[in-house]
């Protein structure tokens, strides 16, 4: 849609039926996102290499810089040596990839998984790791764990002690970065792991919250949103998942 005032109220997609409930209004919608590449080098062969390995991420449009690594070996000051990188390949697998077998002695995957903000947008909130898994009637199951958070540590239940917070003015569609982390990285172990189940991890990336498109437009425009229109929101990344199976 190109910009305009009343650019928020316009139909993507319009219910045949005449019932609006059921259709999608511009409102709705998020800026456009982005995908990532975890490529060895800046070639086509490179590129196409690293896709078929699904070494790769998406976000929501903000340039957030994400690795995701699963193995069995990893140690709680990996993710924070120079060459942490190197150890998440040498000792796991990367986004995308497939946990081997447990080792004698290995009771649950252990993940390294860090992230950088974009230069030019909100600090980081949370790193996420999202589970989903099979349980024992062959049902779908998922849980979301916080792994790590800024400003603030984790509960017992695996959430972010309290909210980040926010500095968002709406009506002037501002922003401070005076909350949150320009990095967090962490190494975490599945505390709920049975390996009898095939299970699945990605994990998931959140920016403090900034101005949506739609508080950019009512601020550039001079005009006012409907009540139900979000004027703030929390930017993302989230990576190809690492697979378990027994």
């Amino acid at each position: 849609t190109e910009p305009g005032a009343d650019r928020y109220e316009h139909y993507v997609i319009k219910a045949f039926s005449g019932d609006e409930s059921l259709s999608t209004f511009a409102w709705e919608e998020l800026a456009s996102g982005l995908a990532a590449v975890w490529a060895r080098e800046n070639t086509r062969e490179a590129i196409f290499e690293a896709m078929q390995k699904k070494e790769t991420y998406a976000t929501t449009g903000t340039r957030i810089t994400l690795r995701f690594f699963g193995g069995w070996n990893y140690g709680a000051d990996d993710v924070f040596r120079p060459d942490a990188v190197e150890i998440g390949y040498n000792m796991g697998v990367p986004m995308g990839g497939d946990l081997p077998k447990p080792p004698e002695g290995k009771s649950a995957p252990v993940f390294m998984v860090g992230a950088m903000k974009d230069p030019w947008s909100g600090n980081l909130d949370r790193i996420q790791i999202v589970k989903g898994w099979i349980d024992a009637n062959g049902e779908r199951q998922e849980r979301i764990y916080d792994v790590v958070c800024a400003d603030r540590g984790i509960n017992d239940k695996g959430s972010c002690e309290k909210p980040i917070g926010s500095t968002v003015d709406e009506a002037n569609a501002t922003y401070l970065n005076n909350i949150g982390d320009a990095e967090l990285r962490t190494v975490w172990t599945d505390p709920d792991f049975d390996a009898d189940r095939p299970a699945v991890y990605y994990a998931r990336v959140l920016e403090i919250p900034t101005p949506t498109w739609q508080a950019y437009d009512a601020q550039y425009y001079g005009t006012k949103m409907p009540d139900q229109v979000p004027l703030s929101h929390q930017e993302r990344a989230y990576t190809s998942p690492i697979w378990y199976t027994p």
